[in-house]
């Protein structure tokens, strides 16, 4: 699929598509990857209204050498189930070629028991729809992998974190395991980053801004689900730094603490929400 199929792809989905087109990684048939992200918002691509909210998935292009694109696939308000019942992973396999990868990462949606259009149950549901991803991009000899729900920013009045996000973690990692699905276990992984930080410093990372200090948001924000450039910057770190089989990792940017904020691009246009 050349530049012009992938780009439109994106429009499609109303994520983005990050393509450095030079002497990169090819297949064994010369043509270029791409890596496809499915998730929700905490992944999605943000336009310039939304500055500077961004999602880990749009940030992913950072850690990655020219050569592989990112197929941003992520939205806002998607559960494993309502993302597929859209027919977003339809247009995901449908675009998919052989040697890509999918990165399936679901969760903060599938828990809300009040919406039956969206709600899974961990051990049933949810397992089931993750394997259709699972089942679909293997048919197509791509290579999917679990990545477990980034965790919330999370502290109780004593300034002790605690996790959010229930067994729907446990149940990913249940279900890479019995099929063999490499795993990011990025629920771990931004917990033990968010422990480290602590209540105050988290804040740079999430959506936290003071009255004022965004044209977009001006009379502030505190999210502690969704991140501003920052906290993007750095849980797609985590993802490049833990998914081994990610094609085109690029160690020295994966190991340089200072990646600018602007290395990110914004869409003009707003994805499209569930």
């Amino acid at each position: 699929m050349g530049i012009g199929r992938r780009t439109l792809l994106g429009a499609a989905l109303g994520g983005a598509v990050s393509a450095a087109w030079g002497s990169g990684e090819a297949s064994a048939a010369g043509r270029h990857r791409t890596v496809f992200v499915a998730g929700d918002s905490t992944a999605a691509t943000y336009a310039t209204a939304d500055v500077p909210r961004a999602g880990w998935g749009q940030a992913l292009p950072a850690f990655l050498r020219p050569g592989i694109a990112v197929s941003n696939a992520a939205l806002s308000g998607a559960s494993s189930k309502s993302f597929a019942d859209l027919g977003r992973l339809d247009l995901i396999l449908a675009a998919i070629r052989p040697g890509d990868t999918l990165l399936v990462s679901f969760g903060h949606n599938d828990e809300k028991a009040e919406d039956p259009a969206r709600y899974t149950e961990p051990w049933t549901t949810f397992q089931d729809y993750l394997r259709r991803y699972l089942d679909g991009a293997r048919a197509r000899h791509a290579h999917p992998v679990l990545v477990t729900p980034v965790e919330r920013r999370r502290f109780t009045a004593d300034g002790v974190p605690y996790l959010s996000h229930g067994e729907y973690p446990d149940a990913m990692r249940d279900l890479a395991a019995r099929t063999r699905t490499p795993l990011v276990d990025l629920t771990a992984l931004s917990f033990d980053l968010w422990s480290k930080l602590g209540p105050e410093p988290t804040k740079d990372y999430f959506l936290w801004l003071d009255p004022g200090e965004s044209v977009n948001y001006p009379a502030g924000v505190a999210d502690n689900t969704h991140f501003q450039a920052h906290g993007a910057i750095e849980v797609a770190r985590l993802v490049a730094a833990h998914a081994r089989t990610l094609p085109g990792r690029d160690h020295a940017a994966i190991h340089d603490t200072h990646i600018p904020d602007d290395v990110l691009v914004w869409p003009p246009t707003r994805p499209a929400e569930s």
